[in-house]
């Protein structure tokens, strides 16, 4: 599945969407009310979860690619050919992108997953401040989404983590207050050349889980998403909080990141993969065959 094939996607459906958006918004809530849901996790307790938030912070590149998510038709066809595969479980995604997959039908039995903060673009001077300017509790439980994701990253030398550490936590408290599960996806991070780099280090990635693990008045529904780094043992000794491992950036080398995941997800605590550009978008284009091998890792573990 490679370029902008249309037939993926009838283009009446976009269409229709487009034609819904400027006359008649209400469809989008009509969607959310109308849509099947299932619990968190199914009858073997694992998820295997698509990630399709970085457009809203600016990322749109994938490998080489600067623009690669720029075509929201495009990535949207990916999406929805990607949730109707066995073995997919859900999508994470903020409400544009979520609300297209409804009125598209998409989201039937699937976890739905809304991202919260986006503020803290990429490449910008207050990329720290990571303001929590997608989806909140409020809108989350309006919509009937399943679970709430944050992203943390904590950098010791920017004042700007301390602004998001008190949003986090106060979007932590407010999930356990609505009963709704959180996924909290931490890094201790730094700046070099200008740009933001998280530190994948062993003991970076323990030190991150620990201070988000602490956030708000009740961890009774935080989750950790976490990256697959060396010495995933130690790592998943620190925490017992439920953990979902997320996917990273596009690899070459499809092989060796598909059996890091392998390892890891047999480690006790974890319970799935959080995975986007590696899979909806893979160095063959095969979309089919990415996700098929993922959703096979998690449910066959």
């Amino acid at each position: 599945m490679s370029g902008h094939d249309p037939q993926l996607v009838d283009p009446k459906r976009f269409a229709e969407i487009r034609h819904l958006r400027a006359t008649d918004p209400d469809a989008i809530a009509r969607a959310h009310a109308a849509r099947r849901r299932r619990p968190v996790l199914g009858d073997n307790g694992r998820l295997f979860i698509l990630a399709a938030d970085h457009p809203a912070r600016g990322a749109l590149g994938v490998g080489d690619e600067p623009m690669a998510m720029a075509d929201r038709y495009l990535l949207l066809e990916r999406l929805t050919v990607a949730l109707a595969r066995p073995g997919v479980d859900g999508v994470l995604a903020t409400p544009d992108i979520i609300d297209d997959l409804a009125l598209l039908g998409a989201l039937d039995d699937k976890v739905v997953v809304g991202s919260m903060n986006r503020g803290g673009l990429r490449g910008a001077a207050f990329e720290m401040d990571d303001r929590y300017t997608a989806y909140d509790l409020p809108g989350i439980v309006r919509d009937g989404l399943d679970f709430a994701k944050c992203l943390l990253r904590v950098d010791l030398d920017d004042a700007g983590t301390s602004a998001t550490l008190e949003a986090t936590a106060r979007a932590v408290s407010a999930a356990a207050a609505a009963r709704v599960p959180i996924m909290l996806e931490p890094f201790m991070s730094t700046r070099r050349d200008g740009a933001v780099v998280n530190d994948l280090s062993t003991e970076a990635v323990i030190t991150s889980i620990a201070i988000a693990a602490g956030l708000g008045t009740s961890s009774a529904y935080s989750w950790m998403k976490l990256p697959v780094v060396d010495d995933m043992e130690r790592v998943m000794a620190a925490t017992t909080l439920p953990t979902l491992l997320l996917g990273g950036e596009r690899a070459d080398d499809p092989a060796a990141t598909y059996a890091s995941w392998q390892r890891a997800l047999a480690l006790p605590g974890v319970r799935g993969l959080v995975v986007g550009r590696a899979l909806v978008y893979p160095p063959d284009g095969d979309v089919i065959r990415a996700v098929d091998t993922a959703a096979a890792l998690v449910h066959d573990a």
